[in-house]
């Protein structure tokens, strides 16, 4: 597994042991078709990686560009791994030659982090993102990539449809089993596309008063 585009492109992510089921990458091809499709949102973007596993959706955003990215799970096994893939993209993003001036941690000194890694099982409902956080007034895009087929992603979806993270422009991309059935409206979204790679469907969701990708 690698990030596919951006100042990070091409460095490799550290991914679960082999034969190991709790964590499910989205695949290089699943992910690259993705970004592909939302290339001209990432750039600046204030980013919400829910179920992030590998955190590999949210650093594929960072390297593109992204202004910040949050992610969010709470198995020790997929919280190891993000941190240690966001090291790899900030190595990455410090060594850019458009980066100048960095300190020895890999940050450039005038850039605030732009990854923040929270704790939080999300069967028991979304986050809260108190002040000390510093959490943007909703997010741009949002992930939500719940272990397969166990009535997670309706769960989050119906959450963040009533939530404060959601902006008038967010488009969310929900990961499930494609051969599962997701709503195509709720109170506040409604889905703008589908997509499916293999055994992954991707739905696409935005607030009803704006339906354009």
């Amino acid at each position: 597994m690698r990030i596919i585009s951006g100042k990070g492109k091409g460095r490799k992510l550290f991914t679960p042991p082999a034969r190991e089921d709790i964590i499910r990458p989205t695949s290089d091809r699943a992910r690259e078709a993705i970004f592909n499709i939302i290339a001209d949102r990432v750039l600046g973007a204030s980013v919400l990686d829910l179920f992030a596993g590998t955190g590999a959706l949210g650093i594929e955003a960072l390297s593109r560009g992204a202004q910040n990215v949050y992610f969010v799970d709470f198995h020790p096994q997929a919280l190891d791994l993000i941190s240690r893939n966001i090291q790899v993209c900030m190595n990455a993003l410090s060594q850019h030659p458009d980066v100048h001036n960095a300190d020895p941690t890999g940050l450039p000194l005038d850039m605030p982090t732009p990854a923040t890694l929270i704790k939080h099982d999300l069967r028991k409902g979304l986050p809260y993102f108190s002040k000390k956080l510093q959490s943007p007034a909703g997010f741009d895009l949002i992930f939500l990539d719940p272990p397969y087929s166990q009535g997670l992603a309706i769960q989050l979806l119906h959450a963040l449809d009533t939530s404060s993270l959601l902006r008038k422009h967010t488009l969310l991309i929900v990961e499930e089993r494609a051969k599962e059935t997701l709503p195509e409206r709720l109170t506040r979204l409604t889905l703008v596309d589908q997509r499916k790679y293999g055994e992954a469907g991707f739905w696409f969701y935005q607030p009803l008063q704006d339906q354009t990708t």
